[in-house]
């Protein structure tokens, strides 16, 4: 069994055999709802105009300082899967009203080929006629050539049950070809069994009909009703068992853009997710037709290939210091998820990130990489005009009872003596404070906090939420709280009640958590680790070690709320998922307590 890293959490951490401290306290859910980028101007010197006769694109390029450069939006790309009875047929013919796609089903593109008798088709049909399955590089071909056609590239596409198997996928991801997301509808086997059962055809308006859900009109159709040769139990079973096989065998592919949707309700609500989803990827999409750019473009571009590179968790986590491409490719996941909560309009973030140099609990732990992050995320807003205060916590306590936490040391230092590029943004679009209300000025247009944390004998709750009153609605984003309650001293700690404390430390709302999970009290092997960007669920990984000495992450799971041990545990024992199950015996007790 397993174990997370140590915990920095906003609440007191739990020792649960066999897992290390791993603390799954309730955070606020985030909802997705639709983005909304407000416009954002920034002062530029003189410009030059260049027009790329390419694309309708025009970068425009001052002679000095910023840069601004114009886009035009990008086509969704969906590929779905569902097993037999699952209803795909029918959400695929709502997502296509909806956002207009490209629907392509395999099976008609078979059927079109060979009638059209094309070189594709007419290979296809030998195996057809001979009964044997198609070759996955004819069915592969079909697929890329239907995509390259110029519908599919204008208005997206919606892939439908393909690919079926590894090798299929693995040979779209050679051709470049990889979806913005891929969508699971998740039935239970016993559901799906009577769906097929009862399903029955009408011979002759070729009209699907179920004897329970949906029954025909009249008694003269439901007399000529006929079962289907493969709607029998037997056969139904078989199918199932299939599919969970191939979709076993390409879950690794793309774990990282998977969504599972609760396929055992009405076609209405089943939408309504689907549609969230795909508003929420259209909105990510959307390229701001006046965007200055800063010095963290190339980096973020590098970042954004990792991320493809690596499918879901870079590899060799417990290699230190870790390589420029790993801190990259965290820097923009963060980023992404910031900026997404932030234009949904959240006021109250914060950022949970523990890879090992972000560990503060383990002896790697590196300051720089923090100070990298921050810097990242700070210019990166400022690319979008707004003024971003980055704040450190200063001294707590008088007397003998002054001191910092020393993760903080020299912090506010570094960030000063830090390259924050030649464009001017320290200073203008970047200021440096700290922690408390008279640290808010009218011109800030959001705060940027790094890690704030109690220390015993001294609690910044009270100075960050004068801060957070003040500021109003404008945001504020937590980098690696520890707002755990700690003891007081000389009643330094009382101005709050402990309660309130804590009801404060957890309004903040999570727009990314990453935690790796190790064997209790170790930190080696990584055995899987937990993720999440805002605005989509909380993904459980597994990582394996493959034959050729390299490792590889897959998802296991994936949960609307952060996972309890019990919940981690029980996905990597392959138990089915029980929502009302406790923890039993002294670490039920303790989890009641805490």
């Amino acid at each position: 069994m397993l174990a997370t890293s140590s915990s920095s959490s906003s609440s007191t951490a739990i020792s649960l055999h066999p897992l290390t401290n791993y603390n799954a306290s309730a955070t606020p859910s985030l909802n997705p709802s639709s983005l909304s980028f407000s416009s954002s101007y920034s002062y530029l010197s003189p410009l030059s105009f260049r027009l790329h006769s390419s694309k309708t694109h025009l970068r425009i390029t001052p002679k000095k300082g910023l840069r601004v450069s114009c886009s035009t939006n990008e086509p969704l790309k969906v590929m779905i899967s569902g097993a037999p009875a699952s209803g795909k047929g029918t959400q695929c013919e709502l997502i296509v009203q909806k956002f207009g796609l490209v629907h392509i089903s395999t099976g008609d593109l078979l059927r079109a080929e060979v009638s059209s008798r094309t070189e594709i088709g007419n290979k296809a049909k030998e195996f057809m006629n001979s009964g044997r399955l198609v070759p996955d590089e004819i069915v592969t071909a079909m697929v890329t050539v239907r995509l390259s056609r110029q519908d599919a590239k204008e208005k997206g596409w919606l892939l439908d049950g393909y690919p079926r198997s590894f090798a299929q996928a693995q040979s779209l991801e050679e051709l470049n070809i990889r979806p913005d997301i891929y969508i699971v509808l998740d039935v239970p086997d016993e559901i799906l069994i009577d769906r097929c059962v009862g399903r029955r055809l009408d011979p002759v308006t070729g009209k699907i009909y179920h004897l329970k859900n949906f029954p025909p009109e009249s008694e003269e159709i439901k007399a000529r009703l006929v079962t289907r040769a493969d709607d029998t139990e037997e056969k139904v079973k078989s199918r199932l068992e299939i599919y969970k096989q191939n979709a076993a065998a390409i879950s690794s592919t793309y774990s990282s853009i998977t969504n599972k949707i609760d396929g055992n309700r009405p076609k209405e609500m089943i939408f309504k997710d689907i549609d969230s989803l795909l508003s929420q990827l259209l909105k990510d999409k959307t390229v701001k037709s006046v965007k200055p750019v800063l010095q963290t473009e190339s980096r973020l571009d590098q970042a954004s290939s990792n991320q493809e590179k690596w499918r879901g968790i870079p590899t060799r986590l417990n290699n230190i210091p870790h390589s420029r491409e790993i801190r990259n490719y965290f820097y923009y996941d963060v980023l992404q998820a910031t900026q997404r909560a932030v234009n949904d309009g959240r006021t109250r973030l914060k950022v949970e990130i523990n890879i090992p140099e972000l560990n503060p609990e383990m002896d790697v732990y590196r300051i720089g990489t923090l100070m990298e992050l921050v810097r990242v995320i700070a210019l990166s807003f400022a690319d979008d005009g707004k003024r971003v205060k980055v704040c450190v916590q200063g001294s707590m306590g008088e007397g003998a009872l002054a001191g910092m936490p020393l993760q903080l040391a020299g912090t506010r230092k570094i960030l000063e003596f830090m390259d924050w590029g030649n464009y001017g943004a320290m200073g203008t679009f970047i200021k440096i404070g700290s922690i408390g209300a008279k640290e808010v000025d009218e011109e800030d247009d959001m705060f940027i906090l790094v890690a704030p944390q109690n220390a015993v004998g001294n609690c910044i709750i009270d100075d960050l939420r004068g801060m957070t009153d003040a500021a109003g609605k404008r945001p504020v984003i937590l980098i690696n709280p520890r707002l755990k309650d700690l003891p007081g001293s000389s009643g330094i700690m009382q101005t709050m009640g402990r309660d309130k404390r804590l009801e404060y430390a957890a309004s903040f709302e999570s727009c990314y958590f990453f935690r790796l999970l190790y064997y209790a009290g170790t930190q080696y092997p990584i055995m899987g680790a937990i993720r999440m960007t805002y605005p989509y669920d909380y993904e459980l990984y597994k990582r394996v070690d493959e034959p050729s000495g390299k490792e590889k992450y897959f998802s296991l799971s994936t949960f609307k709320e952060r996972p309890t041990i019990d919940e981690i545990n029980d996905a990597f024992l392959g138990k089915p998922r029980n929502k009302d199950k406790k923890a039993s015996g002294i670490w039920g007790f303790l989890s009641g307590v805490f």
